[in-house]
């Protein structure tokens, strides 16, 4: 059965340069580096990739990001994945612990991860469960 981990975190995105594979294009590149508070205290620093238009609602991108920190006391790490689009202002995101990145206590976790913004302040659900746990 798995378990719920809730909180809240900061997320601060930067543009990066194009390298060799979007110089030509209009891929956008981000650093993407996280704080979570709650059940999960933690870091994670990641990459996004990005295309369309938000101004106008309508986009997509993907990351990865590297998770670092406590869940529910334990310690380790793992990676998380997203996919997410916006289409005519709604939005439609997927993002899974990747599997086989969980290390130390987290090792073998998996997962997905809910996020909601209220208020201008982003909130995280991540149900995920770990071998050996009920």
């Amino acid at each position: 059965m798995p378990q719920t981990a809730q909180g809240s975190f900061e997320v601060k995105t930067a543009p990066l340069p194009a390298d060799e594979a979007t110089a030509a294009t209009s891929i956008g590149r981000y650093s993407l580096d996280k704080i979570y508070h709650g059940d999960l205290d933690a870091a994670s620093a990641g990459e996004m990739l990005s295309a369309g238009n938000p101004a106008t609602g309508t986009a997509g991108y993907v990351a990865i990001e590297q998770v670092t920190g406590t869940l529910h006391g334990k310690r380790g790490s793992f990676a998380l994945q997203h996919f997410g689009t916006m289409h005519a202002g709604n939005f439609d995101l997927n993002v899974r612990v990747v599997p086989g990145s969980g290390t130390e206590e987290l090792e073998g976790i998996a997962g997905t991860l809910t996020i909601t913004i209220a208020a201008g302040t982003h909130n995280y659900s991540l149900a995920y469960t770990l071998p050996g746990e009920p």
